[in-house]
């Protein structure tokens, strides 16, 4: 019952409040990145990997877009919300775009899902709205305008998850929508 899943996360936004998503400190027993590369890389094509390692230095945002596993080891060793659900895994900027539905909308949505993995909700938001913001830095967006880039983002998928859940984004309490506004599709 979707009452139920409020309640339980407001009880969780009291051991971890939301202003604490917004900090990280690096474990002091950090992992190498180079090295959680060098395992990730154990498991993939040899003959690839140096295509996929010389795509990474292209800019700070290729290797943001290549190292899903670093951010994820990063993300392990800090507090979260324990809401566990099946994440995209490597929610960036990149990975999102328009396509058909079988039924010939255009959706947009998430389009890769080969990091997919069981994990705290919030790590896909934080991977989307890094990606923001590492991207904005590599196109000399001004720390000011991308700040607000990621906020918006933030603040349109808590906007997009009440609606989805039937409860008004501005008052807290069930109400419409439309699948349109909710789903992010088109009629086509």
């Amino acid at each position: 019952m979707i009452t139920d899943g409020v309640e339980a996360g407001r009880a969780r936004r009291a051991d971890l409040p939301r202003s604490e998503h917004g900090r990280w400190q690096p474990a002091a027993d950090r992992r190498d990145p180079v090295a959680i590369l060098e395992e990730q890389g154990e498991t993939r094509v040899e003959d690839l990997l140096p295509i996929r390692y010389q795509r990474m230095l292209v800019s700070p945002f290729t290797f943001y877009r290549g190292g899903a596993a670093i951010m994820a080891a990063d993300l392990a060793s800090q507090p979260n919300s324990g809401m566990i659900v099946q994440l995209c895994g490597d929610a960036h900027l990149s990975n999102f775009g328009v396509f058909a539905s079988p039924d010939r909308r255009l959706v947009f949505s998430v389009n890769d899902f080969d990091e997919t993995l069981p994990g705290p909700f919030e790590w896909d938001v934080k991977r989307l709205a890094a990606s923001l913001a590492v991207a904005g830095r590599d196109l000399d967006i001004l720390v000011s305008d991308r700040m607000d880039i990621v906020a918006r983002c933030v603040g349109t998928y808590r906007r997009a998850i009440l609606d989805l859940s039937g409860r008004s984004s501005t008052s807290g309490t069930p109400g419409s929508t439309s699948r349109r506004s909710s789903t992010g599709s088109t009629a086509g």
